[in-house]
């Protein structure tokens, strides 16, 4: 079965289509089979599909690979496309896969941090030539304006922001203490936003390589996917970690000087390789907990505690308020599931 990370190592991507618009709630397996037989048809402009990812970590979206690229084509070019459904007719939208695909965020920059080093304006306009995918509001005269775009967007605004304060850091030759106002607050929080630039940019400025991930995945990856701090041992280096919120900040540095700078970049790349897949292959769900009676919380918790053995796929992360579950699709499914079921009968 393909996977999203053998497509990418194939640099196939052109094989892989966006199906938006699919219903919420419904029965996941069969919706996946639905898909699958409605883009395997050749009235449809349709061919040999080799996966159907469903459902992922944007709702109401799958993806769907194909043997040849030239059906994918010719599935985008129909443009049209109704799903038979027991709910009625579904109208799907389809389109290439690109990294518009991710969710949407928004976020508040108070570049207020950078006055007195530079125009602001000027900073805004090297800013939507870099990321020209990225949509601003006029700057405000305190500085601040409102950002709209996907995940890698805003990760390359962070990259951006974080080079550009590291630059002004070393051109300060009088040592002044430029950042009385941290730039860790350039980021405000929002509704589905990013909370804040991550690490202090002097850290930045000493680590050999910075990473920026998204942090359920980062959890993922370290906790579940690989043997992070063998990883780190093997290539004798060390990893400063900075969870604001969202995103995750990794500082790579070479644990001993004299070792070679190449080690921070292998490490970089090997964590970027998996995480870039493990984005598209991962789900998220939450059980609220917020709001229910002590008793109902005393047994979802102790529900996933009790399943976690069976599911080692899945990371559990409990907090205060919710629990988050995190997984390949076909996993987060059946937990979800079951916890409901035995939630259930609990009550019963």
């Amino acid at each position: 079965m393909a996977s999203v990370l053998n497509v990418k190592e194939s640099k196939d991507f052109e094989r892989m289509i966006v199906v938006a618009g699919l219903p919420v709630g419904h029965n996941d397996p069969s919706l996946t089979k639905l898909v699958k037989s409605h883009f395997q048809d050749v009235k449809n402009e349709g061919g040999v599909v080799e996966d159907v990812i469903y459902p992922t970590r944007t709702k109401g979206v799958a993806y769907v690979i194909f043997k040849e690229k030239k059906v994918a084509e010719n599935v985008i070019r129909k443009r049209k496309h109704s799903l038979a459904a027991k709910v009625g007719p579904i109208q799907l939208t389809v389109s290439h896969f690109s990294e518009k695909v991710f969710s949407s965020v928004n976020a508040t920059l108070d570049l207020s941090v950078f006055l007195g080093q530079v125009v602001l304006e000027s900073l805004v306009r090297d800013l939507k030539r870099k990321i020209p995918s990225l949509c601003f509001s006029p700057l405000e005269q305190n500085g601040r304006i409102s950002v709209q775009g996907s995940f890698l967007a805003m990760k390359k605004l962070k990259e951006s922001l974080l080079l550009k304060a590291s630059s002004l850091l070393e051109k300060d030759s009088e040592g002044e203490k430029w950042n009385r106002q941290s730039p860790r607050r350039s980021l405000q929080s929002g509704g589905n936003s990013l909370e804040s630039l991550g690490s202090s940019v002097p850290e930045a400025a000493r680590c050999g390589e910075t990473l920026i991930l998204d942090t359920d995945v980062f959890f993922y990856l370290k906790k579940k996917k690989i043997d992070y701090e063998k990883v780190l041992k093997r290539f004798n280096v060390l990893c400063q970690e900075s969870v604001d919120g969202e995103i995750t900040t990794i500082c790579i540095k070479n644990a001993h000087n004299g070792l070679p700078p190449n080690n921070e970049k292998l490490v970089k790349e090997f964590i970027e390789k998996y995480s870039h897949a493990l984005h598209f292959e991962l789900r998220k769900e939450t059980f609220v907990l917020e709001g229910k009676e002590k008793r109902e919380k005393r047994n979802i918790k102790l529900t996933c505690e009790h399943l976690n053995s069976r599911y080692l796929q899945v990371l559990i992360n409990f907090y205060e308020t919710h629990i988050d579950i995190i997984g390949p699709s076909s996993d987060i499914y059946s937990f979800k599931e079951e916890v409901m079921k035995l939630i259930r009968q609990t009550v019963r």
